[in-house]
């Protein structure tokens, strides 16, 4: 692992997208009742991402990332997502979702030296959620949500398509654990499905890069792996405090053998601190 990254201005692309892979990767126990329409503000988090899944390797960022919620009938920014609702009914939401991922250097990766280093990703496609059941008063809500994704590459000059991911979603919500806690659970679970596309971005070793150690491999499409999620958050007055661990289980997925898949258990985690400075009236 990578010592602690600290941003100047040669790594403010990295930094942009880290930030994003922290909004839309930790899981968090949503806050049910009634809210402000937005609220504003900053917080400071402590990662630790791999460089890809399957990787054995990683960084830990520390970093300053804006806080923003937005609550709006169509457009929704939350701290575990950002959506665009197209329709929605008592039990079924349909919207637009987001996902991004950080760039690679791959002179800092000894499994990928040599080859061109991985572009920052970003995803976008529709995903629909059905609410299996949910209570008010214990604050409980378990939902089942089916995002199909759309992948893109950028070194900021040009983008590029990367293929399609569909990764359904087991969903449970807790907004207090333990009576008078005010400690909100969150836990999520489900597999990946990718297409050749998206394997090949990050698994396929062109022969011109194979080496002894590293032979040339094409990836297929398929199963990619599970992907199993835990968040805790804590809110004091201003203050909200969030914890997560995710795994990514491999064992039997289309690019287990891969050369670049070097380990079938890729965790990140971390933790943050928004310090909410602003809220709505409405």
């Amino acid at each position: 692992m990578n010592p602690i990254k600290h941003y100047g201005p040669a790594l403010i692309r990295r930094y942009c997208f880290s930030v994003l892979a922290l909004i839309v990767l930790s899981a968090s126990a949503a806050i049910v009742g009634a809210a402000p329409l937005w609220e504003a503000g900053g917080g400071l988090a402590c990662l630790y991402l791999p460089d890809y899944r399957g990787a054995n390797q990683g960084d830990v960022y520390v970093l300053p990332y804006p806080y923003l919620i937005y609550r709006g009938d169509f457009l929704r920014v939350e701290d575990d997502s950002v959506s665009g609702r197209i329709f929605k009914s008592d039990r079924v939401l349909l919207d637009l979702s987001f996902f991004g991922s950080v760039p690679v250097n791959s002179d800092d990766n000894s499994t990928r030296q040599g080859m061109p280093d991985l572009d920052p990703t970003f995803e976008t496609g529709p995903a629909l959620d059905i609410k299996i059941f949910a209570t008010e008063e214990d604050g409980y809500k378990l939902s089942l949500n089916l995002p199909v994704r759309a992948v893109f590459s950028t070194d900021f000059s040009t983008v590029r398509h990367r293929g399609w991911v569909f990764s359904p979603r087991i969903n449970f919500e807790a907004e207090d654990i333990t009576p008078g806690s005010g400690i909100g659970l969150g836990l999520s679970a489900g597999p990946l499905f990718a297409d050749h596309g998206f394997h090949d971005y990050y698994y396929s070793i062109n022969p011109a890069y194979a080496t002894p150690d590293r032979p040339a491999y094409t990836a297929g499409s398929g199963y990619s792996g599970t992907t199993v999620t835990l968040g805790l958050s804590k809110k004091l007055d201003s203050l909200i405090l969030k914890c997560f661990f995710s795994a990514d289980f491999l064992e039997g997925a289309a690019i287990e053998k891969s050369p670049l898949v070097k380990d079938k258990c890729t965790v990140m985690t971390g933790i943050t601190i928004s310090w909410v400075m602003l809220r709505s009236n409405r």
